[in-house]
This record gives structure tokens, C-alpha cells and sequence, in this order.
């Protein structure tokens, strides 16, 4: 008699007989142990809610950085650039010492801070195809934050310099600390106030 007409279903290779349940084939896959998608933090697996690995982190990271720094140091460069002329003109001969030494302390700071923002791209240009990307985007993080607080010192002092010479007013030092005030508050405090907010909700 035809197999196929006895009624007897065919053997399935998923189906053992003695009445076993029914298992799917070996796909050689251990999923109880899968971190395809769990944060290994070793640049492997996913690392954050936005499904990046480390490396993708840090490119997008060393990106957002590039932006950041293109701002400061348009900034800086304007601010050097005028200080720099400055020692050039007829007034600067006639400015009390003290207006002088104000005027030498703001250009180094400005050339500090100038140095400092710039110093990521060397920093990442020298360790480029090194494979410590996010280490360098943390060094390059310090960098630019250290050349804000330059820029911060160097925009004071020469507001300083400014108002001295041109109002000679005893009330300068108090503008200039309003003015202080301003950049913290616009620089840091809002920041920190919004990171400590809303950062742990999210």
C-alpha cells in the first residue's frame, strides 16, 4: 500500500515520536546569553536609548564637539585679532602703565584661550586612526572647556581696559562684575540648573 495513503503522518524531523513536544531546529543561537542589544559598554553592544555603540557615541560626540568649538573660536579669533592692533595705534603710547599692563594680561589670556580652542583639532589630527577616539573626545571636551574659561577672563579684562579708558568711572569694576554675573549665569548656571532638572527624569 502507498505510505501516503495509510494515514500515517510523515516524520518531521521537529516531531519526536514517544510524544515529546515539538522543538525548533538548533540555530546555533544561545539566546538566554544574547547581548546583541544590552549595554556591554565596550563599544560591542548598544550602549544608550539612542541604540548607539561606543564608537558611534563618540563620532556623534566629536561632531556635536566641532560645532561647539566653531562658535568659541569665532569669538576669540575677532577678539585677539582687535587686541592685536591695539599696540599699533598712537592712543596705546598715551595709557597710563596700569592701562598697559591690563592691555598685555587680556592679549596673553586671549591668545591662552585661542590656543586652548584650536588645541582639539591638533589633538585629534595626531591621534587619528589610533583607535582612542572616545578618550580623545574626552580630552578634547577639557580643552574646550578650559578655553571658554579663558575666553570668560579674557572678555572681562578687556571690558576692564575698555571702560577705564573711555569713562575713567569709579563704578567700573561694579559693571564689569554685573557683567561677570551675566556670563555665569548664562554659561553655567542656566546649564547646570537644566541638567540637574531634567537630566534625571529623562
Amino acid at each position: 500500500m502507498d505510505e501516503r495513503d495509510s494515514g500515517a503522518p510523515e516524520d518531521d524531523p521537529r516531531v519526536r515520536r514517544h510524544g515529546d513536544k515539538a522543538s525548533e531546529p538548533d540555530t546555533g543561537r544561545d539566546t538566554s546569553t544574547d547581548t546583541s542589544t544590552r549595554d556591554t559598554g565596550t563599544g560591542t553592544g548598544r550602549s544608550d536609548g539612542r541604540g548607539e555603540t561606543e564608537k558611534e557615541r563618540a563620532d556623534r560626540r566629536w561632531q556635536e564637539l566641532l560645532q561647539e568649538i566653531r562658535v568659541a573660536q569665532t569669538g576669540v579669533q575677532i577678539l585677539l585679532g582687535f587686541l592685536l592692533t591695539v599696540v599699533f595705534t598712537p592712543l596705546f603710547h598715551e595709557l597710563e602703565q596700569t592701562d598697559k599692563t591690563i592691555y598685555l594680561v587680556t592679549t596673553v589670556l586671549g591668545s591662552l584661550a585661542t590656543g586652548a580652542l584650536i588645541g582639539p583639532v591638533s589633538f585629534h589630527r595626531i591621534v587619528s586612526g589610533r583607535r582612542v577616539k572616545p578618550q580623545a573626545v574626552v580630552w578634547a571636551s577639557r580643552l574646550v572647556f578650559t578655553g571658554l574659561l579663558l575666553l570668560l577672563a579674557t572678555l572681562l579684562s578687556a571690558l576692564f581696559l575698555i571702560l577705564r579708558v573711555a569713562t575713567h568711572d569709579p563704578y567700573v569694576p561694579w559693571l564689569v562684575s554685573g557683567v561677570l554675573a551675566w556670563y555665569l549665569v548664562c554659561w553655567f548656571a542656566l546649564p547646570l540648573w537644566v541638567r540637574v532638572r531634567y537630566a534625571d527624569r529623562s
